[in-house]
């Protein structure tokens, strides 16, 4: 997959070059591509921002600058362009799936109060993180393209991983347990070490199931779940045993 970002601030982008994404990038499977837009502001002073008409506070993106960078990305009617923007849709585990999918993806990074409207005609995808409101859109973007990135094939060394993590399947993660056995008397439970697999997938769906209902229960209401987890969602807000 081909990732291009414009960006006034490329440099914060390091972390994108280490761990599991830096490996990808070395092995083909990952391309990212920073472009600052402040390369192709029309003027001597390299201005990128003007203010509003209208009046107001604060600075605006100009469009100039941005339409130019994205115009060296060359044609791709498949590219999805995605300005990162509080009003957006919020960015989820199924978004992240969707956009896995794709060849290539351009984020738009903001900054100041805000964008030209125009610059909005560029994008496909207008997106948020969160309702909250950050200093640019480049952790956003960052955020969004670690979570897309490790659902490409071959970025994680465990491409099971990827399948049990939180959100994949609208459930919290189940518990997980590793060596030593006991620990400060903390005692890994039985089951996982009973080798009956399907005494742990129950075992694990169960764990998910109610760590959804006590943590995030909102996400149980738009699940069309088996009749088995739906009985053990019965047994979980009836405090009975399943």
């Amino acid at each position: 997959m081909k990732i291009s970002v414009l960006t006034l601030f490329p440099e914060m982008f390091t972390p994108l070059n280490t761990s599991l994404l830096g490996k990808a990038q070395e092995k083909a499977i990952l391309e990212i591509n920073l472009i600052n837009f402040r390369d192709f502001a029309i003027n001597k002073h390299q201005q990128v921002d003007d203010t509003p008409y209208g009046g107001g506070a604060g600075m605006l993106l100009m469009p100039q600058p941005i339409y130019r960078a994205m115009a060296t990305l060359g044609d791709n009617p498949k590219r999805r362009v995605i300005i990162l923007d509080p009003a957006g849709q919020r960015f989820d585990q199924k978004m992240a799936q969707s956009m896995a999918q794709e060849q290539e993806l351009a984020f738009i990074c903001g900054h100041y109060e805000g964008y030209d409207h125009r610059i909005y005609d560029l994008a496909t995808d207008v997106v948020s993180i969160g309702d909250f409101v950050v200093t640019g859109g480049e952790l956003g973007a960052m955020v969004m393209i670690d979570a897309i990135s490790r659902l490409i094939p071959g970025v994680l060394g465990n491409t099971a991983s990827a399948g049990s993590d939180s959100f994949s399947k609208g459930l919290l993660e189940y518990p997980q347990y590793t060596r030593p056995e006991v620990y400060d008397n903390k005692v890994v439970p039985q089951v996982l070490l009973s080798g009956n697999h399907e005494k742990i997938r129950q075992w694990r769906l169960y764990q998910s199931l109610k760590r959804t209902y006590e943590q995030r229960p909102e996400l149980l209401q738009n699940l069309d779940l088996p009749e088995e987890a739906q009985k053990m969602v019965r047994a979980i807000k009836n405090n009975v045993p399943c």
